[in-house]
C-alpha cells in the first residue's frame, strides 16, 4: 500500500457554534452545549458519534484520545456521544447501532478489523450518516475521510531508529514483532521497517524472528517473543517492535535473560520513555495526538455544516479499489536526547515519568 501525503497543514477546530442535544448513554461521554459561534453567524445541527477500539492495546485511546476529542467538540459546542468498545467487535456494532438510532449526523470509528468496520460504515451509510475512519482505515470500507498519522513513515522511523541504535554492527540478529495482522495500520507500519531493515539483510544483518501479534495483545506478545527468542538461541542483537506495549513484552523476556539490546517502540507512552531512560528501549515514535484529535474534529464539523473536510492526501484503499480523502500527520522519532521534548509538548508530565528508579535518570536527561 502507498500511502501519499503532501505537506502537513495544521489542524484547528472550527469556532464555536450553539447546539442543544445529549447522549442517551450512561457509559458515553458527551460534549457540548449552548456556546455561541461569533464568527460565523450560524449554528451546526447534528451530533456526533465516535467509537474508540479497547483499553487494552495501549493506553492512548482513554488516557488520551478521549479527553482530547471531548475537548475539541465542547470548545466547539458540539455534542459528541464517546464510547470505547473494550476490543469486542459485537459491541462496536451494538454501539454504532444505537448510535445512528440516536441520529448522529457523523460517526467516527476506530476498527478492531477491517470487515466489521466495513459493517459499520455500511450501515451508517444506508441511513445517510457520514462516516470518518479515525487512526485506522477500514480496508472495503466506505469512509468518507481517513484522520491518521503517515503510517508507512512511521514504520520508517522505526527502522532508522533499529539501525541507529546498532550503528556500526555489520552483523546482527534482529526479531520483529509486529503488530495485529487485522490492523492495517500494522501492515504500514511493517512496510515501512521493512524498507529499511531489508537493506540490512541483504548486507550482513539476520532476521531470526518475524511474528505478528494478534489484537496486538501484550500478554500474547510476552509467549510470542519467548519462543522467537529460544528458537533463535538466545541470540538477539535487536528488536523491532511495532509499539510500546510489545516492545515492554519483549524487554520482559531480555531481562529475564540478562539482556539489554535495542528495541523499538511506538506511541511514546509512560512505560515506553521510562524503558527508554532506563537505556532498555532505544526509542519510540510519538505522534501528537491532540493533533489526530483536532483533525477529527475538524472534519466532522465541516460535515455537519455539508462542507467538505480540508485535506492533505489520499490513502489508497485497496480492497475497495478508491483513494479515500486523508488527513496524513507527521511522527517524530524520540530517543534517550529528546523524551524531554514529549514531556514539553505537554503529551505526558514528568511527574508521570520520573518516578522511583527513574528520577535521577530524568535529571540528567533534562526533564524536569
Amino acid at each position: 500500500m502507498r500511502i501519499r501525503a503532501l505537506s502537513v497543514i495544521a489542524v484547528g477546530v472550527a469556532a464555536a457554534v450553539t447546539l442543544a442535544a445529549c447522549s442517551s448513554s450512561k457509559s458515553s461521554t458527551s460534549t457540548g452545549g449552548g456556546a455561541s459561534s461569533a464568527s460565523s453567524g450560524s449554528s451546526i445541527k447534528g451530533k456526533v458519534g465516535i467509537i474508540l477500539p479497547d483499553t487494552q492495546t495501549s493506553v492512548r485511546w482513554e488516557s488520551f484520545d478521549k479527553p482530547l476529542l471531548t475537548k475539541a467538540f465542547a470548545d466547539a459546542g458540539v455534542t459528541a456521544d464517546i464510547q470505547n468498545a473494550q476490543g469486542d467487535k459485537n459491541k462496536m456494532l451494538s454501539i454504532a447501532d444505537a448510535m445512528i438510532q440516536e441520529g448522529v449526523s457523523v460517526l467516527a470509528i476506530v476498527n478492531l478489523d477491517s470487515a466489521s468496520g466495513a459493517q459499520i460504515e455500511q450501515k451508517a451509510k444506508a441511513q445517510s450518516v457520514k462516516t470518518i475512519d479515525y487512526d485506522r482505515l477500514t480496508l472495503g470500507g466506505s469512509a468518507d475521510y481517513y484522520v491518521s498519522f503517515d503510517n508507512t513513515k512511521v514504520g520508517v522511523l522505526q527502522g532508522t531508529g533499529l539501525v541507529n541504535c546498532l550503528s556500526g554492527k555489520s552483523n546482527a540478529n534482529i526479531i520483529e514483532l509486529n503488530g495485529s495482522p487485522t490492523d492495517n495500520n500494522a501492515t504500514l507500519f511493517k512496510n515501512g521497517y521493512d524498507s529499511v531493515l531489508s537493506k540490512k539483510y541483504a548486507s550482513g544483518w539476520k532476521k531470526v524472528g518475524d511474528k505478528s501479534v494478534p489484537d496486538w495483545d501484550n500478554a500474547k506478545a510476552v509467549t510470542i517473543f519467548e519462543q522467537l527468542f529460544t528458537a533463535a538461541g538466545g541470540k538477539v542483537d535487536g528488536v523491532l517492535a511495532a509499539n510500546d506495549g510489545l516492545g515492554g513484552s519483549a524487554i520482559t523476556t531480555l531481562k529475564k535473560n540478562g539482556l539489554k539490546i535495542p528495541v523499538t517502540g511506538q506511541d511514546a507512552t509512560v512505560q515506553g520513555l521510562q524503558n527508554i531512560l532506563r537505556g532498555e528501549q532505544c526509542m519510540t515514535v510519538y505522534k501528537p495526538i491532540k493533533d489526530e484529535a483536532d483533525g477529527l474534529a475538524q472534519l466532522a464539523i465541516a460535515l455537519l455544516k455539508g462542507q467538505p473536510g480540508k485535506t492533505n492526501g489520499t490513502t489508497k484503499d485497496t480492497q475497495a479499489g478508491r483513494d479515500v480523502p486523508s488527513l496524513l500527520l507527521t511522527p517524530k522519532a524520540i530517543t534517550k536526547d529528546s523524551v524531554k521534548d514529549v514531556v514539553a509538548d505537554g503529551f505526558v508530565k514528568a511527574a508521570e515519568i520520573c518516578a522511583a528508579d527513574v528520577a535521577a535518570l530524568c535529571t540528567k536527561a533534562g526533564i524536569s
